[in-house]
């Protein structure tokens, strides 16, 4: 199905049908753009809502809390087709998680042109994984700019077809490019497309440890797992999640992310700093800001096995590149590894070989000022 949109300034496709997606492609939308929003076959449940329902709706009111971003956005283009939406424009938005951006980008490789932009939400160190499988697959050639995000931009779930609910969104985004040096002229590129302030990191390594889900989501869900797979759906994940002991073993989890990013040469905010100045709040404690955040506390969500993405996607992402960097700088993550042979317990996995390693990232036997030097 295809609309137009006659004030459109930009073209963007967004690449994933899930919450952050449908979200992308809405509020990009508002943003005054023409939007493809993909959906591979199988995974295509809401392409298919969204054209019987002429767009995606934003609700103003769910389970009792008052939304902000609600209205209606119809979508310019609605696609199971992946070269149809590869082709759509130069920005391309991939709002997956980060176990799946390996096997859509090798499926886009074949229909990618040169000085096409790819933006990782979350980046995760997916850039230098997908520059790293882009030679190796022989497209050494192709010249592609590629962004890594912090996170995505919003607390959102969809609700039912073609309709979501942006229960928040950050006050801004830090983003870094690979290289580094172009991350200025990105965000000149890409900040007319969100509907928030996009800030610049150091380099695409600073992006990946500054992703805040790092010191909380693997390390409460597994101290928490008995109870979240014996009574799924009955909890809040962040207001029941946390309390006074596990906030204190994040705190613990956090400083050896901190001690990474000092000895390479960061300048990275605490887990607290971090949530309080992206959801303008004035906790005293990460304790307290997860008790009092009405961002993440409006509806009942939590994980409900160890299957979730809090642990597959968090664990082998975000903390086994911090602790393959920390092997590095001869520097001890015990509670790091720790979560990792929980984890990988839980999982019958091995996050430690499957997960983004330095070799993945094409910066194995490489001393960190030539790590530094090829990111920058």
């Amino acid at each position: 199905m295809t609309t137009s949109n006659p004030t459109s300034t930009k073209k963007v496709a967004v690449f994933g049908a899930g919450n952050a997606g449908l979200t992308a492609a809405y509020h990009f939308t508002k943003q005054g753009c023409q939007v493809a929003l993909y959906g591979a076959e199988g995974f295509d449940e809401q392409i298919h809502a969204i054209a019987k329902d002429g767009g995606i709706t934003s609700l103003a009111e769910y389970h009792g809390s008052t939304l902000d971003y609600s209205g209606f956005a119809p979508i310019d283009c609605l696609t199971t087709d992946l070269q149809q939406a590869v082709t759509y424009s130069d920005i391309l938005i991939l709002p997956v998680p980060s176990f799946a951006q390996e096997l859509l980008f090798t499926q886009m490789l074949p229909h990618l042109s040169d000085h096409q932009t790819i933006v990782l939400m979350p980046g995760n160190y997916g850039s230098l994984v997908l520059n790293q499988l882009k030679n190796e697959l022989g497209y050494t050639a192709l010249k592609l700019n590629f962004v890594d995000a912090i996170s995505i931009p919003w607390a959102t779930r969809i609700t039912g077809n073609a309709q979501i609910a942006i229960l928040g969104m950050k006050s801004f985004l830090p983003i870094a490019a690979l290289p580094a040096s172009k991350t200025d002229a990105m965000i000149a590129l890409l900040q007319p497309i969100f509907p928030l302030t996009l800030t610049p990191l150091d380099n695409v390594i600073a992006a990946g440890l500054e992703n805040i889900n790092f010191g909380g989501h693997p390390l409460m869900t597994t101290l928490n797992i008995g109870l979240l797979e014996n009574f799924p759906g009955k909890f809040n994940y962040y207001t029941d999640c946390c309390s006074p002991a596990t906030a204190k073993a994040s705190a613990k989890l956090d400083q050896e992310r901190m001690s990474v990013g000092e000895a390479m040469g960061f300048t990275l905010k605490t887990e607290l700093q971090a949530m309080n100045e992206l959801y303008n709040m004035d906790a005293k404690s990460v304790y307290e800001l997860n008790k009092t955040s009405q961002t993440h506390g409006s509806v009942n969500s939590a994980p409900k096995s160890s299957t979730d993405r809090y642990i597959t996607e968090d664990a082998p992402y975000l903390l086994v590149p911090c602790v393959e960097f920390a092997r590095l700088l001869n520097i001890d993550t015990p509670m790091a590894t720790s979560v990792l042979h929980l984890t990988n317990a839980f999982n019958d996995a091995d996050y430690f070989k499957d997960g983004r390693t330095l070799t993945k990232m094409g910066l194995d036997n490489m001393p960190l000022s030539d790590i530094i030097a090829a990111v920058s």
